[in-house]
């Protein structure tokens, strides 16, 4: 084998070498920065809110922008709050929740009690 063609597979196979550790590289970094990220208050409400549509319409929705700390036993994480109103029985009935800021998922949901005469539609 010449020195030449010697060359050249030495530069090919280094090359694709270098190419699939880069490859690998790429998807594991883009997999893990993922993983890691936050999701924006508005993912986390709209997510919210699809859930909460299963169930029936819904009259308004907001969210905290800001994130809070949140422990629970051992647990820690961050959390956006926010809130659900809808309905129900004619009376305007209010949710209000924590959602994982990281996973968008729902810690804890909580039913704002509501005064019998407070009825919306005035029934």
């Amino acid at each position: 084998m010449s020195v030449e063609k010697e060359t050249r597979s030495l530069f090919t196979d280094g090359l694709a070498v270098g190419i699939g550790i880069g490859l690998f590289s790429g998807i594991v970094s883009t997999i893990w920065a993922k993983k890691r990220s936050n999701q924006s208050a508005d993912e986390v409400l709209d997510e919210v809110k699809l859930a909460f549509l299963k169930e029936g319409p819904i009259e308004g929705s907001w969210i905290q922008f800001q994130k809070q700390p949140f422990r629970k036993f051992a647990i820690r994480t961050e959390v956006y709050a926010g809130g659900i109103s809808r309905i129900e029985d004619q009376t305007l009935v209010t949710y209000e929740f924590l959602a994982d800021a990281r996973t968008g998922t729902v810690l804890e949901v909580h039913r704002i009690p509501v005064e019998q005469n407070d009825s919306v539609l005035g029934f």
